[in-house]
């Protein structure tokens, strides 16, 4: 069931009435949202298994998906209850390994299966070993990675001791499945939903404010999606990044920004309409962007890109695996790890890997160059290229394909290089320094995005040849895209204060006339919004 379908409106009505008609009665109010949230989730599991051959049919594959979440959920609040209970050190590891190597055999089954069996078999390809591979004929469950970080974070942390056991089981049922974040998130946090889910929804001013800031928060992340995300998804990064070959140099250079402003709108305008979703019945989900495209260095980027995610890899994978805390080498180590970790739980696939790779190598670049450790920074393109030359000598990789991450390699070394000199700027130089670093940023972004958005590595480097021929005709670059691609770079740069004053504003004017605003928006959704509805990106994660 998507956000941006009608049925998702009716859904949404018909759940907001039954909430508020229960309002008072806890019980019969979370039951009646957790039904509801299982059924957002079966519904859209089914409705995209009956287009595709898997095993039980749509209907059993459906019930399957939901019942990973249900079983999930009800072994994690088992082992919170029973971490609650019980201070022996042996007992309480044995109970954090059966939640977290339940729902990594999840991740592992699902999502890594049919990727790590093709790894192999061209690895032993290599050694004149002929292994033909054995796939799985599933579908990826929606949101899986999201609800699984979510349920392990809960357990690591009554583990740890930073938070007190679910006493409720509906309320953990609940804090999993709670349907606007279920699908594509942001990764909520047990600390601050479950207390939330436990208190009695409040009624008056306050709340009306809150509910026109969820309504608010709807229709923006609607027009994010679908006016400028699907137009330019179906009529420029689609045909592009499938068909690199086709296009000329211009054409593939608008694709490339063209896919940064569309994965920032439908991610984003996905989680406004989550968040303001949740907004209607008195729940606050946590932001989850801030004007990433203004981020000067790689790791102001990350602070400002899906910072739920962001925030998890630090508290769950960067620290426990050292931080900082083991040594300059310890601590490059541990960054490029933890992207590399975070880019394979994008997607089961060498380019996320490499997505990742890049990530973590240019966070690790602009500490060492921040720390002024420059002996330290040769190191990363001096391994590379022993790395990159054993695996030529091997035949792993095409002399292509050799020199291509040679390249990417050292760019990324001069470009952390480059961001944090400019990052040191003083006085009059930082508003120099600044726009450059912003621009330079971004532009390091959008490559990486080549490779996470084509559907193979060969692809990427096809979108990369395209634009060195120089080419700059530009037929199939229509007005209305160009317009709809400069309409979402303008609308990124808005202040995120005068995006609040204007919903303020909005949560002040008379009920009438926010129905008359809210009526327009869907005037216009209706006449400049893709003709089909498509997916939210990050659903398929």
């Amino acid at each position: 069931m998507l956000f941006n379908s009608a049925l998702y409106g009716v859904f949404l009505l018909a759940v907001y009435a039954a909430f508020w008609a229960l309002r008072t009665h806890r019980i019969p109010r979370a039951v009646m949202l957790t039904l509801a949230s299982y059924f957002f989730y079966f519904y859209g599991t089914w409705d995209t298994a009956k287009e595709q051959d898997v095993p039980l049919g749509p209907l059993g594959w459906s019930v399957l998906c939901l019942g990973v979440i249900f079983v999930g959920s009800t072994i994690d609040f088992a082992v919170g209850k029973k971490l609650g209970e019980t201070e022996d050190p042996r007992m309480r590891k044995a109970l954090l390994l059966v939640s977290v190597v339940y729902y990594l055999g999840v991740l592992s089954i699902f999502k890594y299966f049919n990727f790590a069996v093709d790894s192999v078999s061209q690895v032993l390809a290599l050694a004149h070993v002929k292994v033909p591979p054995v796939h799985l004929k599933i579908v990826l469950p929606f949101g899986i990675s999201f609800f699984t970080f979510e349920t392990m974070s809960y357990t690591i942390d009554v583990y740890r001791k930073e938070l007190k056991p679910a006493q409720k089981y509906l309320d953990y049922l609940l804090f999993v499945c709670f349907f606007p974040h279920l699908v594509a998130g942001p990764i909520v946090r047990p600390a601050s939903m479950l207390p939330q889910l436990a208190e009695v929804p409040a009624v008056g001013p306050e709340m009306d404010a809150k509910k026109a800031h969820g309504l608010s928060l709807i229709a923006t992340g609607l027009m994010k999606k679908m006016v400028i995300g699907d137009t330019l998804a179906v009529n420029l990064v689609g045909r592009v990044f499938d068909n690199p070959e086709r296009y000329s140099s211009l054409e593939v250079l608008f694709a490339i920004y063209g896919y940064a402003i569309q994965i920032y709108a439908d991610f984003s305008g996905y989680t406004d309409v989550a968040r303001g979703s949740a907004m209607l019945f008195g729940y606050d989900l946590p932001e989850n962007f801030m004007a990433p495209y203004t981020a000067d260095t790689i790791q102001d980027f990350w602070r400002r890109w899906h910072m739920s995610l962001s925030s998890w890899l630090r508290d769950y994978l960067y620290i426990p695996l050292g931080g900082n805390r083991g040594g300059t080498l310890a601590t490059y180590r541990n960054l490029l790890l933890t992207m590399v970790l975070g880019g394979l739980w994008h997607g089961a696939s060498w380019n996320f890997v490499l997505w990742g790779a890049l990530h973590g190598g240019a966070l690790g670049v602009e500490r060492a160059t921040a720390e002024r450790k420059l002996a330290r920074l040769l190191a990363f393109p001096a391994v590379a290229v022993i790395l990159l030359y054993v695996l030529v000598l091997v035949k792993v990789m095409s002399p292509g394909t050799y020199w291509f991450v040679l390249a990417t390699t050292i760019g990324t070394a001069a470009l952390g290089i480059a961001l944090a000199s400019l990052r040191k700027a003083e006085g009059a130089g930082r508003w120099f320094a600044k726009p450059v670093a912003v621009v330079l940023c971004f532009h390091f972004v959008c490559f990486c995005w080549i490779f996470f958005r084509a559907p193979t590595f060969d692809h990427g480097k096809l979108m990369l040849l395209r634009l060195g021929k120089l080419t700059f005709d530009s037929p199939n670059l229509s007005a209305r895209v160009v317009l709809v691609l400069v309409l979402g770079a303008v609308l990124h740069f808005v202040p995120p204060k005068l995006e609040e004053r204007a919903r303020e504003l909005f949560g002040r004017v008379p009920a009438p006339l926010q129905g008359v605003l809210l009526a327009a928006c869907a005037y216009v959704l209706h006449f400049a919004a893709s003709a089909k509805a498509e997916p939210f990106v990050y659903g398929q994660f």
